[in-house]
């Protein structure tokens, strides 16, 4: 087993792709999510025991803000945990890729804990609402089941076109000769408008908002706001994503 730093060194070389990544991801969450994924492959772990503690930080952080009444010290808390998952989300990948094994079973639970982060996040915010929001109106609590709805259908079509896309280059690399149409996945080089542009998308700088628990007025404007954005990315990202499977298809 190498040194730390030699650790870091390869994991540098064992990077997905920056393309569609943001700004937060590429320079905060994929750095700090190295350093854990060296420190996991220095203790010996696994990458689904690392996608079982990012579970247990996120999910316990979500349980905070659906039981506990707001307040400054629990913002801070949960902010932290929520950091503290999204990092290990993106190391258990890392070290998967460092260590060879990686596999189906390890993408499926990884998938499976997104998934189940998205639904919990809005629901712990409408129990919030419920339980502690004092709301000026009871239609501040339709606003957390739209949020989800949005998060929920983006991560579901993204991951359709990822796998689609991926299928559709299998098919392209295996030549004229295959069984099906050439479809071939068009390159898109890395932007860093782009990468600007996404970062009101990325899950990082959606945590950001729980710093607000402690003024609940503030923070139901700021998700009211990332609920706007996030549902303009989705009506976006559909149409891109239509798009582009229909060219590979005619392609």
């Amino acid at each position: 087993m190498g040194s730390t730093g030699t650790v870091l060194r390869e994991l540098r070389g064992a990077q997905k792709s920056a393309k569609g990544v943001s700004l937060y991801s590429r320079y905060v969450n994929r750095p700090a999510g190295r350093v854990l994924a060296a420190g996991a492959y220095r203790a010996g772990m696994t990458p689904n025991q690392v996608t079982a503690t990012s579970a247990l930080f996120t999910y316990g952080a979500l349980a905070a803000v659906a039981l506990v009444e707001p307040s400054w010290t629990l913002a801070v808390a949960v902010y932290a945990a929520l950091a503290a998952g999204f990092a290990l989300d993106s190391a258990d990948g890392q070290l998967a890729r460092l260590t060879g094994r990686g596999g189906p079973d390890g993408e499926w639970l990884d998938h499976v804990v997104d998934c189940g982060k998205l639904l919990l996040v809005h629901t712990a915010v409408l129990i919030s609402f419920y339980r502690f929001g004092e709301l000026t109106s009871q239609a501040w609590l339709l606003l957390p089941l739209g949020f989800q709805l949005a998060a929920v259908v983006t991560f579901c079509a993204g991951l359709l076109r990822e796998q689609l896309g991926k299928a559709a280059a299998g098919v392209a690399a295996r030549g004229p000769g295959s069984r099906g149409p050439s479809w071939a996945v068009p390159a898109v080089p890395v932007s860093r408008a782009r990468a600007v542009a996404l970062l009101p998308a990325d899950f990082g700088v959606f945590c950001l908002v729980f710093l607000l628990l402690g003024a609940p007025g503030a923070f139901r404007a700021g998700y009211a706001v990332l609920a706007v954005v996030h549902t303009l990315f989705l009506a976006a990202f559909l149409a891109k994503w239509f798009k582009e499977l229909r060219a590979l298809r005619d392609g």
